[in-house]
């Protein structure tokens, strides 16, 4: 018991000791270490330069995983920010796409020498027999007939079909129940533009072309104002594919329609006649 007791108290002792001797073996004058210093010394060395070389590596380790944790959390802010400024990007871009379509709509409005009603798309239809959009008026549909050209700022849409308070139904120029009188605009020659009524894409036909008559694809069709029904000129389509047979009157001639009907938002209603052109010489005299 007492050997035991004498072993705790020498390593207790030698534990305060031995640092103490190396801390005062090194900070002592190199002139006057003794023998035991220089052995203290030589054992310290390389103890006290393994003990500085981890602390720096556990320093330099710590100092890395801060500046991680930092780069981390900067990168975080960083993302959201990009994120939130992509955002603000989007809705602006769609903001200035609206102002477009707006812009030309309006201009488009103030061409045209008739009455019009402006109203915007809510819904589409595509049954077995009709090609139909809805679209919501500006103000009160008392006036909204059927059978009013429909247009927006690519071109002809279509006829109004019904209307119920604000809202009406409008005849796409697709359907196979319309029609619109066109001169191509290069040439001038005639023809009457008719839905296909085709239900996987929007597409036309144009009957009463003449085999003589010069057509081309690419051609734009624009309408001709007979019959004072649409305002002339406006885009009905471009000539997607021309045949012409070595028999028959006509040539079969197909179009795609100048309006993206899958992106269609804005149109306007044509309430009144478009007014009668004074023929060139009437105007001389």
């Amino acid at each position: 018991m007492n050997l035991k007791r004498y072993r705790d108290f020498v390593i207790v002792l030698l534990a305060l000791a031995v640092p103490f001797w190396f801390l005062r073996a090194s900070m002592r004058d190199p002139k006057q270490n003794t023998g035991a210093d220089r052995i203290i010394i030589s054992i310290a060395a390389p103890i006290q330069y393994a003990a500085a070389t981890l602390a720096r590596g556990l320093s330099n380790l710590w100092g890395d995983y801060i500046y991680l944790v930092d780069v981390k959390e900067d990168n975080a802010r960083q993302a959201s920010q990009i994120a939130r400024l992509r955002e603000r990007v989007r809705k602006l871009e769609a903001l200035e796409e609206e102002n477009r379509r707006l812009r030309r709509l309006l201009d488009l409005r103030q061409s045209l020498r008739t009455d019009v009603v402006s109203a915007q798309v809510v819904g589409k239809s595509t049954n077995d027999f009709f090609r139909v959009v809805r679209v919501t008026l500006d103000r009160e549909a008392r006036d909204i007939g059927s059978n009013l050209p429909v247009l927006s700022a690519d071109g002809v849409v279509g006829t109004t079909l019904k209307s119920a308070g604000d809202t009406v139904d409008v005849r796409l120029v697709v359907d196979g129940g319309s029609g619109v009188d066109v001169v191509v605009e290069r040439t001038g020659a005639r023809g009457f533009v008719r839905g296909t009524g085709d239900e996987s894409k929007y597409s036309c036909s144009v009957e009463y072309v003449q085999r003589t008559d010069e057509i081309e694809v690419g051609d734009l069709l624009v309408t001709s104002g007979v019959g004072r029904r649409f305002p002339k000129g406006i885009p009905v389509g471009t000539v997607t594919q021309v045949v012409r047979r070595d028999f028959g009157i006509y040539q079969q001639v197909y179009v795609a329609p100048a309006v993206d009907f899958s992106r269609l938002e804005e149109v306007l209603i044509v309430t009144t006649t478009p007014p009668e052109e004074t023929p060139p010489q009437a105007q001389r005299r």
